[in-house]
């Protein structure tokens, strides 16, 4: 489907309950991240695998999203996994899509180049949110192994599909949002300069947003290497597309 196919609500306390019984029911995709925080996981597990309805209890209601999405990771790796991924993996409901997501993150033993191709379907779904639960999924190993991510992503970083130029780029970003900090990447920013030298004039905004809050994320604690980059950037490469990322890296910059 189509990002946002219908106008979504705003805030969780404005989706109406008929949106809100479907998106339980798993029959139709959250149109904003609000629908998806409303959404009810252990309802929707009920009905998505119905086998195990009689453990959605153990999915917290009051954790964080990103944790009671590694907690139904953990449901689902409890027996028949691979099927069940499988089934979440083409399910309408882009929730569910997102638990294979985190369940396929979650797999023991699975190197991490493996763990790449089998989760790059989803950096490619249509819908946003499936789009978001994967990075997010995978960046546990990202922290952990940053050095090998960066080497296996920049290759993604000039895929003919946007959607896979921004999952390589927002994965790996120094700080990011709803997820752990890279501590390596914080202090040295360098090994990401060659993946981002793939998407430095990228003609997708959405890339372009990615790639600006890289480097915002690297400027609070490197600004140095961060306004150097972007006047090599700003010297080489002089086009529109470049100038928005720059100024969106900088925004943060103290002015005279």
């Amino acid at each position: 489907m189509a990002d946002n196919p219908r106008k979504g609500a705003a805030r969780i306390a404005d989706v109406p309950p008929g949106v809100l019984a479907d998106l339980n029911a798993g029959r139709i995709e959250a149109a904003t991240l609000s629908e998806n925080l409303a959404t009810d996981f252990g309802l929707l597990l009920s009905h998505v695998l119905p086998d195990l309805a009689s453990r959605a209890h153990e999915i917290d209601p009051r954790a964080g999203v990103t944790r009671r999405m590694a907690m139904v990771a953990d449901l689902v790796l409890a027996g028949d996994a691979e099927n069940r991924i499988a089934h979440l993996a083409r399910h309408p409901s882009d929730l569910a899509r997102g638990w294979a997501t985190f369940a396929l993150a979650a797999l023991p033993g699975l190197p991490l180049a493996d763990r790449l191709s089998r989760i790059r379907p989803f950096a490619d779904d249509p819908h946003f949110g499936v789009r978001e639960w994967a990075w997010l999924a995978l960046r546990p190993h990202v922290v952990e192994a940053p050095g090998e991510a960066i080497e296996l992503l920049t290759p993604w970083a000039s895929d003919p599909s946007a959607n896979i130029r921004r999952f390589a780029i927002e994965a790996t970003r120094p700080r990011g949002v709803w997820c752990a900090h890279i501590a390596a990447l914080k202090s040295d920013p360098e090994p990401g300069r060659a993946l981002l030298g793939h998407v430095r004039a990228d003609p997708s905004r959405y890339v372009q947003d990615s790639t600006a809050n890289w480097l915002n994320d690297a400027w609070k604690s490197r600004p140095d290497w961060v306004e150097a980059l972007c006047s090599s950037w700003t010297a080489e490469s002089p086009g529109p597309a470049t100038a928005y990322i720059v100024r969106r890296a900088l925004r943060n910059r103290p002015t005279a």
